[in-house]
């Protein structure tokens, strides 16, 4: 395998048909990258996530950093050894939950300087020392250090942080580059950053583009903005990225924003949501997202949906998946959480078979018409 090759293979509209090529296997595209934050998909094993067509995984640096720590990873082998995956892992810069999740950080042009929020530990990670960590982990794709603001910031604040966030590529371009034989074998993002300013988008790419990467990321959304807001920044933000590398837009999302995200273009996407939901009784399905919790299951006898594939919907029933929900069993959390992750490669499986056969519009529009008729 090379190190790293994209392929598109056919085109509707603006959404593409591709394949990401490593030397731990290909990626189909569009894609949706099942979130293993502590090094694992919550509930699920790891043969059990592939058998569900996850091709990559996202690891999150931040929460891998703190505990057990990059250092102590690599001393076990490197994170595709220590949780049994031994396919293509995504991990982010770290820089989304240094600004998230701890409410005391300083930032400087150095880094950002913050306290753990498990014990209160002091940290900084700066551009090099997050490709330092994703190095130790063993990423495959490695996300450049950006700095995030919310997008109800004021322009001037916006343009600030996305200047620096292009200063911090540049740095982070230099500190992959050098980490020997894992670039050799690793590919490095770009994360585009602008909220919804179409200026600072357009000058952010151009700076990224300058820089070279691998692949690029539409950064800065699915905080808040909403589907509407978020669409209008996607009509024309992909567009401002090299269209021969794949585009990856983080944190997305529910069903129809990924629907919506490929018709803008957009190859790869990740969000916590099949499995936060799956753990809190929530399931989805071609009709709408159910609430599994909910009385009118509890002696319902069909699966969860008629349509769907996975092991756990040929297997049990509604009414089992509530009483287990209800009791707070730990299989409960396990089935929904399988199921949600089938729906989710289901349907990207279906967009790449739409794409190809040129159908996409209709199935896009298909889709949201049985999707949306529940709520």
């Amino acid at each position: 395998m090379p190190r790293f090759q994209f392929t598109i293979h056919a085109t509707d509209g603006k959404a593409r048909r591709s394949t990401i090529s490593m030397q731990r296997g290909e990626i189909r595209t569009p894609a949706f990258m099942p979130v293993g934050t502590a090094a694992t998909v919550k509930a699920m094993k790891p043969a059990d996530v592939r058998a569900s067509g996850a091709d990559i995984l996202l690891g999150n640096t931040y929460h891998l950093m703190l505990r057990p720590g990059a250092e102590r990873v690599a001393r076990l082998g490197g994170l595709h050894g220590f949780m049994g995956w031994d396919r293509p892992i995504l991990t982010d810069s770290g820089g989304y939950q240094v600004m998230s999740l701890s409410e005391l950080t300083k930032r400087s042009e150095e880094g950002v300087a913050f306290r753990s929020h498990l014990d209160g530990s002091k940290h900084l990670i700066s551009p090099e020392r997050s490709m330092e960590i994703q190095r130790l982990l063993g990423s495959d794709i490695v996300m450049a250090f950006d700095e995030l603001v919310p997008t109800t910031s004021t322009r001037e604040v916006q343009a600030a942080a996305m200047e620096r966030s292009m200063r911090w590529a540049k740095r982070s371009r230099a500190g992959f580059d050098s980490g020997g034989e894992h670039a050799g074998r690793a590919a490095l993002f770009g994360i585009q950053q602008g909220a919804l300013n179409e200026g600072l988008r357009r000058s952010s790419a151009d700076a990224l583009k300058d820089i070279g990467f691998d692949g690029y990321a539409v950064g800065g959304l699915a905080v808040g903005e909403g589907q509407e807001a978020m669409f209008a920044v996607l009509d024309y933000a992909p567009g401002q990225l090299d269209a021969e590398k794949p585009r990856y837009l983080m944190g997305v999302g529910k069903p129809d924003d990924i629907v919506g995200a490929v018709e803008r273009g957009i190859d790869m996407f990740d969000c916590v949501l099949p499995t936060r939901s799956g753990r809190t009784g929530q399931a989805f399905t071609r009709q709408g997202p159910i609430n599994i919790r909910n009385a009118r299951f509890a002696e319902d006898q069909g699966p969860i949906d008629p349509e769907c594939p996975c092991p756990v919907c040929g297997t049990w029933s509604r009414a089992y998946l509530h009483h287990l929900v209800r009791a707070g069993e730990i299989l409960g959390a396990m089935l929904m959480t399988e199921h949600n992750l089938y729906f989710y490669q289901q349907l990207m499986a279906d967009l790449r078979a739409a794409i190809e056969g040129g159908v996409l519009a209709d199935f896009a529009n298909g889709f949201r018409a049985r999707y949306r008729a529940s709520g």
